[in-house]
């Protein structure tokens, strides 16, 4: 009977921290609490249901999300795999022809698809080649234009990223209504590249209604100057390979070192109202510049420098053109995220649609080896977040991923109206109602716990007595 009780008290006490690591655990740079269930979750999400996708024969440089369940890209519509929002997937993209996924949607939310294809790292790629993707409706009208992307005058293998919607509200008549839709993701001019398969990592995300209708239009007027970067001694900070390892900067400089044909990953908190500019300085070619390499050597387009917001949707990016000495590049200015934003013309506005991580992406060509050596060559990144958090625009749900157009633990606004994930986090990065969140689920948890032990006590006593 001891053993019995000593191992129901460890039991207890196991269960009882649970709670109080369940309350830690969502606290600023942890994974953050568990993703609600999903009304748009199928049996064929999970990794054990799910058929096995294709890779390249050689590899790539690209971290993928770990553990991210495979689907297949049919090439037709009548077997297409289905994408779950919240969910990110792993896939591959023929030489040729397009490949379908089928989504189930709402007639109330906004969902993105954010396709990351990656070439393998000694492909030979043309500068006009790329990727395109799309979400059509189940009679093959696009609901919003096909974005596409292209290797650029670099050259050089890297991670291509493209985004797709179904936007609602909307003001065209197509794709309002709840029911089937598919993802649509091809190739496109590739003439001289070489042939095979290119990796594919999916990521499907459902932005919720707003709970009360706003404005319709972008915003007319605001602050278009560029500030100067931050200076100072750069912080050493190293980056992540892909989107779901991208390292977390904020405000200020950050060194790290990049070698011929890689690219690099970070990730910028920027709330509701604030704005977010950033620079990226390449150090000189040992030996110096274009008068000191073998050959004098020339690489458009050798450095590229892009923003993506957090659904991974390209919001602005530049190419910087390396002959060997230092060079800088950096992103226009880019109005305050605004939830009215989607509604601009112009697509570096448009990006800039919600709060949370925007991703600086900054890829090195590998042409840049073969003129002035494997590096590594010197990077700096210098980041500006700009103006006051404001309050954001009051969603009537949770989106999928939970989370993700948040700033801290809670945010400002970003959640379902009238919960914890609408209040005003304050200024003090996530600590005002975050840290109340965590504080009372620790003292909710230790007041749990001293019942247990004194029941335990009690329990004890009474057998021992013989009661």
């Amino acid at each position: 009977m001891g053993r019995r009780r000593t191992a129901w008290w460890r039991v207890a006490v196991v269960g009882v921290g649970g709670i109080v690591l369940g309350a830690v655990g969502g606290a600023p740079g942890s994974a953050g609490p568990t993703a609600s269930a999903s009304p748009f979750r199928s049996p064929s999400a999970s990794p054990s249901s799910s058929t096995t996708a294709s890779s390249s024969t050689t590899g790539s440089s690209y971290a993928f999300a770990e553990g991210a369940p495979s689907v297949r890209g049919a090439t037709d519509t009548g077997d297409a795999d289905r994408l779950d929002p919240g969910t990110t997937y792993r896939s591959s993209l023929p030489s040729e022809g397009k490949v379908y996924y089928r989504l189930l949607l709402d007639g109330t939310s906004t969902v993105y698809v954010a396709a990351t294809a990656v070439p393998p790292t000694d492909a030979a790629v043309t500068s006009t080649e790329g990727v395109r993707v799309s979400v059509q409706d189940a009679d093959g009208r696009t609901c919003s234009a096909p974005d596409t992307a292209s290797i650029g005058a670099g050259r050089s293998p890297r991670p291509l990223t493209v985004w797709g919607v179904r936007q609602l509200p909307s003001t065209r008549s197509l794709c309002r209504g709840a029911g089937t839709y598919y993802v649509v993701v091809e190739r496109v001019l590739r003439t001289e590249s070489s042939p095979g398969d290119w990796d594919l990592e999916l990521t499907p995300v459902l932005e919720p209604r707003l709970g009360k209708a706003g404005s319709t239009s972008a915003p007319e007027a605001w602050d278009s100057a560029t500030p100067s970067p931050p200076g100072g001694e750069a912080v050493r900070r190293r980056g992540g390979g892909g989107f779901t390892s991208a390292t977390a900067v904020e405000q200020g400089a950050w060194r790290d070192d990049v070698r011929p044909g890689q690219t690099l990953f970070y990730k910028v908190p920027v709330d509701w109202g604030q704005q977010v500019y950033a620079t990226a300085d390449l150090s000189s070619a040992s030996g110096g510049g274009a008068s000191g390499a073998a050959g004098g050597g020339f690489v458009p387009g050798g450095v590229n420098l892009a923003l993506y917001n957090p659904v991974r949707g390209l919001v602005d990016d530049t190419s910087i053109s390396y002959n060997g000495s230092q060079k800088s590049g950096a992103l226009a200015a880019l109005p305050p995220v605004g939830y009215d934003n989607r509604y601009a013309v112009s697509d570096r506005v448009g990006g800039m649609r919600f709060a949370g991580s925007y991703y600086l992406v900054v890829h090195l060509a590998a042409r840049v080896g073969e003129e002035f050596g494997d590096g590594p060559f010197g990077l700096t990144l210098r980041v500006r977040v700009k103006g006051e958090a404001t309050a954001g625009p009051g969603y009537a749900g949770r989106s999928e991923p939970s989370g993700i157009f948040q700033v801290g633990l809670l945010g400002r606004g970003s959640e379902a109206v009238g919960d914890a994930g609408s209040s005003d986090g304050g200024g003090d990065g996530g600590g005002g109602a975050g840290m109340k969140l965590v504080a009372a689920g620790g003292i909710g948890a230790g007041t749990l716990l001293l019942v247990v032990l004194g029941v335990w006590v009690v329990v004890g006593r009474r057998r021992a007595a013989g009661v």
